[in-house]
C-alpha cells in the first residue's frame, strides 16, 4: 500500500514510522528497503483484502498520474457491507484498476460486478510475448469508418485470453511508464478491448495516455467511448441504408426512362414502316 493513516491522517510510507489500514484499521509498519518502492505492510503480514497485489514501479507510476485523494480509496457496498480498495477512485465515481499481476477470470466477473463502474489498465509489458503477439494479430484488425476504432475478427491473436470476456473496457499498455521505443507509435498508445461484439466482430480504440488521463479524470464514466463507436457506427449504416434506398430510386427511374424510351423508338420505327408500306392512288 502507498498510504496508511498515521495519527489519523493518510501518509507515505517512511522509516520508522507505523500506522493502521484505512481498510481493515489493523497495525501497519513502513518498509523502507533499496529493492522495493517505498510501501506500507500489516504487520500481521496478512492482506485485508484478496483483491490486493503487491506493487510494481509501473503500478505507483500510473496511480501517480492522479491526485493522491483518488488513490488507494476504500469503495463500500453499503447494500452488503463488503468493501475493497480501489486503485484509483475519482471525484467523478470512476473506478480504475490497475493490474500487473495475472488474474483469474473469476476475479476480473467478481471486481467488475463489484465496481460496476470501471475500467482496468492492464500492463502489457509483463510477458515478453504479449507486444509481438498484440502486432501479428493487428494484420488482421480492419479499419471503421470511426476514427481511432478498429474492428477484430479474431481477438484472441492480440490480447491475453483472460480478458476477451471482461464486460468493462481493457486498455493495453505495452509501453509501460518508461518508453521503450519511442519511434514505435503503435506502442505508445494505449489499445482498449470494448466490452461486447459487433457483427462477431470486438471492437478495439486507441488512445492515447494523455487522453486517457484526462479523459477519466473529468468524466463520470469511460463507455460513452464505447457508446460513441455503436451510435457512430448505426449513423454510418443508416446513410449507407439511405444512399442505398436513393441509388435503388435512382437505378429504378433510369430503367423507366429506358423502357419508355424504348417504346417510343419502337412506335416511330411502327409508324414508318406503315407509312413506307401505304400505296398512293391517283
Amino acid at each position: 500500500m502507498k498510504y496508511s493513516l498515521v495519527n489519523g491522517e493518510r501518509a507515505e510510507a517512511q522509516p520508522g514510522l507505523r500506522g493502521s489500514c484505512a481498510h481493515c484499521q489493523s497495525d501497519t509498519i513502513a518498509k523502507c528497503g533499496q529493492k522495493k518502492i517505498k510501501h506500507w505492510a500489516h504487520k500481521s503480514k496478512v492482506s485485508c483484502d484478496q483483491w490486493w497485489e503487491n506493487e510494481e514501479k509501473w503500478h505507483r507510476d500510473w496511480k501517480n498520474y492522479f491526485p493522491a485523494e483518488w488513490q488507494e480509496k476504500v469503495h463500500t457496498d453499503f447494500t452488503t457491507g463488503e468493501k475493497h480498495i480501489a486503485d484509483i477512485k475519482t471525484d467523478k465515481e470512476l473506478i480504475i484498476e490497475f493490474q500487473h499481476s495475472a488474474i483469474h477470470p473469476s476475479e476480473i466477473q467478481s471486481r467488475e460486478a463489484f465496481y460496476k463502474n470501471m475500467v482496468w489498465v492492464i500492463d502489457g509489458t509483463r510477458l515478453k510475448r504479449d507486444y509481438p503477439r498484440f502486432c501479428e494479430g493487428f494484420s488482421e484488425i480492419e479499419l471503421t469508418d470511426v476514427d481511432g476504432y478498429f474492428r477484430l475478427y479474431f481477438p484472441d491473436e492480440c490480447f491475453p485470453e483472460s480478458w476477451l470476456e471482461s464486460s468493462k473496457p481493457v486498455y493495453f499498455d505495452f509501453q509501460g511508464i518508461t518508453p521503450l521505443d519511442q519511434s514505435d507509435e503503435m506502442r505508445a498508445s494505449l489499445w482498449c478491448l470494448l466490452p461486447g461484439r459487433v457483427d462477431q466482430c470486438a471492437v478495439v480504440a486507441s488512445i492515447s495516455r494523455k487522453q486517457f488521463i484526462d479523459f477519466s479524470s473529468n468524466n463520470p464514466h469511460l463507455l460513452p467511448t464505447r457508446d460513441r463507436y455503436f451510435d457512430e457506427e448505426k449513423r454510418i449504416q443508416s446513410l449507407r441504408a439511405e444512399e442505398a434506398e436513393a441509388k435503388k430510386r435512382i437505378d429504378l427511374q433510369a430503367a423507366e426512362e429506358k423502357k419508355r424510351r424504348e417504346l417510343e423508338a419502337a412506335a416511330r420505327s411502327e409508324h414508318m414502316r406503315r407509312l413506307r408500306g401505304r400505296t398512293f392512288r391517283l
